[in-house]
Formats: structure tokens, sequence, C-alpha cells
């Protein structure tokens, strides 16, 4: 179970004297050295098979193995400096992180009785604290902020509960609940340059055979955190979404950094205007999740005008292997009859063979529709190069090369669609 608490300042000043006093303390203070590292600027070997391990930002007291800690302190940093840019704060102070593999090796009195709870359900909690200040104005402001972590030593436990302990230490708070955790899901498999879906395959397989939660649901107020892996995965399939599809993202950071200020900001008020875009966009997402799904590829084209063609009226639409539905730019009422022809070539896989919208023997490639009307689809049909559709409903016409939803990546190309009426 992953989790963050505020406790009291005393409890944690008690806890980070207990540790002082144990086995595991430094001889010196911590302090972050003067210039970063990807390596570990310190290693130590304690009692019991423990050791200390310190980098850039973070040291970290582990029984893992010197390589897997060392490993696991590379991972944080490079994590940290992706969660640095995205905020663009730099971080302030050590992350300070206590990893267990066996807690049977640890001193049964150094582990909190609250981390201990975690720990054995193989998750982690970042205990915090925070003084706050009156200013000259009566108002209440942060004077400084600390975080300790303990995690299990499971892949992702220990990034997700970093990403706490960062956000708390330089703002001060990490948030709502469904940003917070939705956040430290998110950070756990940030990778540089790449927002495509990569995540466990247990949650994966969770998110598309279970009962969807609704958008209301994952970001009411009054959540606790700590309420199981299956809650953290809604919010983070929602901080996806707004993070990587260009339709929400531009109001996305913007927002967090609000609530990470503690400014006055809800989900409500910033997306609300949007909200049947926004909820057919999530449906859409988890009907299609899968490794390797870019939420930037198929975002929705909500700006694009359609209209009916009309007489000898013609329309033309480029339509991109790797994107996923496009708009075609045409209005079709139920009983109109259309004809269409294509030109170009494209690609569905790199440096793979080009193929006409016809697509290859598998029937990939194939150019395929999809009617649009008041946030519903219609089931999708075959077209091909060339040919005639009558529609059997009304709707706006989008377009897409047929290709498993989490390889269009490995797309390329487009081919260009020219309509015209048939009377």
């Amino acid at each position: 179970m992953l989790a963050v608490r505020r406790v009291t300042r005393l409890l944690i000043l008690a806890i980070l004297c207990a540790i002082e006093s144990s086995a595991l303390a430094q001889s010196k203070r911590l302090k972050p050295p003067a210039k970063k590292s990807a390596v570990p600027a310190v290693t130590q070997k304690l009692a019991n098979g423990l050791r200390e391990v310190s980098s850039a930002n973070f040291h970290i007291r582990t029984d893992l193995s010197e390589e897997d800690s060392d490993e696991l302190l590379k991972r944080l940093e490079k994590m940290l400096s992706l969660v640095e840019a995205y905020y663009g704060k730099p971080n302030s102070q050590l992350i300070e992180m206590n990893v267990i593999e066996d807690k049977d090796r640890w001193p049964a009195e150094l582990i909190p009785g609250e981390a201990m709870n975690s720990i054995r359900g193989g998750g982690g909690i970042t205990l915090s604290s925070t003084l706050s200040l009156q200013n000259a104005q009566g108002e209440q402001q942060i004077a400084s902020a600390k975080s300790v972590v303990w995690a299990a030593a499971q892949r992702g436990v220990p990034q997700h509960e970093a990403v706490h302990a960062y956000c708390h230490q330089n703002f001060g708070r990490t948030g709502p609940t469904w940003y917070a955790e939705g956040m430290a899901e998110l950070g756990k498999y940030w990778r540089d340059k790449d927002e495509s879906v990569q995540i466990d395959q247990h949650v994966l397989r969770y998110l598309t055979t279970s009962d969807r939660k609704q958008l209301t649901e994952i970001t009411a107020a009054g959540q606790q955190t700590g309420d199981g892996w299956q809650n953290y995965a809604w919010r983070w399939a929602l901080c996806q979404l707004l993070s990587t599809n260009p339709n929400y993202s531009p109001r996305f950071k913007p927002l967090g950094m609000s609530l990470l200020n503690n400014q006055k900001a809800r989900f409500e008020d910033v997306y609300g205007p949007m909200a049947r875009e926004i909820s057919f966009e999530y449906e859409f997402f988890l009907t299609h999740l899968a490794q390797g799904y870019r939420c930037d590829l198929c975002a929705w084209d909500w700006k694009t005008k359609c209209s009916r063609l009309r007489g000898t009226g013609t329309a033309q639409a480029k339509i991109s292997a790797n994107r996923g539905w496009q708009c075609s730019r045409v209005m079709l009422k139920s009983g109109d009859r259309i004809a269409y022809a294509t030109t170009g070539d494209w690609t569905i896989e790199k440096e793979g063979e080009s193929l006409s919208a016809d697509g290859n023997d598998a029937g990939k490639g194939r150019l395929v529709g999809v009617l649009f009307k008041d946030y519903q689809l219609s089931e999708p049909f075959e077209l091909g190069s060339t040919g005639e559709y009558a529609a059997e409903t009304d709707g706006n016409l989008f377009l897409r090369c047929r290709d498993d939803w989490g390889d269009l990546s490995n797309n390329s190309g487009a081919i260009t669609v020219r309509f015209k009426v048939i009377n």
C-alpha cells in the first residue's frame, strides 16, 4: 500500500533522532553535494548487511546489495531530473529514504509502526512534517518542510514515494489525493522523451477488465491515501490522459502548480467547460489502453469543422498513419452516398514495406472509418483505396490507418482521401 501521511513535527523529529542515534547514523550532517552526480557520492557499510548510499539528491539507508542500491540511486536521479524539469523547480534538499528488501535485517525499533504496516503490504509511506509561520499580514506561510521515505524495495515503490517527498519538501504540500497519487504513479513510470504507456502489466489488466471509475469519483474530495493500488491505477489513468493529451495538458500543469502552491483551484473549475470532451476521451483511452499507447497521437480533433457534401461538392483530407481517428471534414446523414479515392502510401512498422490504403493481407494498414455524433461512435467500417460508402446513420466521418493502438508510433506516411457525392 502506497501512502503519504502528514504527521506532527514532533513525531518526525523523534524518528530522525532515533535514526541519528542508531548504528545507521552518519557521522556528519547530510548536505547536498555542491555538484549533482548520477553516481553515488558516498557508500558506507553498516551492521546487519545494511548500507548507506548517497547521491546529489538522495540519501538512502537500505539492505539492498551494493549493485542494486547503486542502480536504484541512478533510477531515482534520472526520474527526479524529469520531475524537476516538469515542475521547473530544482530539488532544494536531500530526499531521505529507507528502502527495505528484507525487514528482518532491520532493528525492529527503527521502523515506525505506520511504515511497517505499509512495507508488509509491499508498499511505502512518506512521513512528512511542515513548519508554518505567520507573516506580517497574519497569513500562515511554510517556513520548512521535511519528509522521510520508508519503502519496500519492489521496483517502482521507491520512485513513487520519492515524488511525494520532492513535492512536499519543495512546495510544502502534495495536493489533493487524486493529484498527489496520480502524479506519484506517473513519476515512477516516466521516461525521457517518451510519453507512451508503459505500466505494470497487472495494472494494465485491471484497468482494461474492471468496471470503470467515473471522473467525479476519481477527483472527489475527502479521499485518503493508502486506499489500494486499484484506486491509484485510476488516478494514474486520469493524470496520464491530462498530462499527455494536447487538448488538456496546457491546463493541467498550471492546475497542478496551483494545487501545490495552495491556491484556490479545483479540477471542476479548470475542466468544467470541457467536461463532455474529457469524459469522451477518458472512456476512449481506457477502451483502447495498451502498452505503447500515446494520448498525444490519439487526441481527438475537436476543432476541425465538418460539412455535408451537396451537388458537385467535393472534400479531401490527409490522414496520417501514426495517428488515431482523424477528421475527414465530411458530415453524413443517414442514406448519404459518397465515393472516395486515395493517393499516397504509408507503413505500419519501422522500415516496413509501403502500403496503399488497402493495407496488407491481414488487413492492417487499411483505411477504415467511423461516424461521430453526440459524443458517441458508430462501429468502425472498412473503406480502402477506392470505393463507395452509404451512411447508415448521421455523424461526422473520421478516418484512420488500421493498426494496434499501442503500435501507432511505429507508423509513418500519409494518404490523401478525396470525396464526392453520388447522386
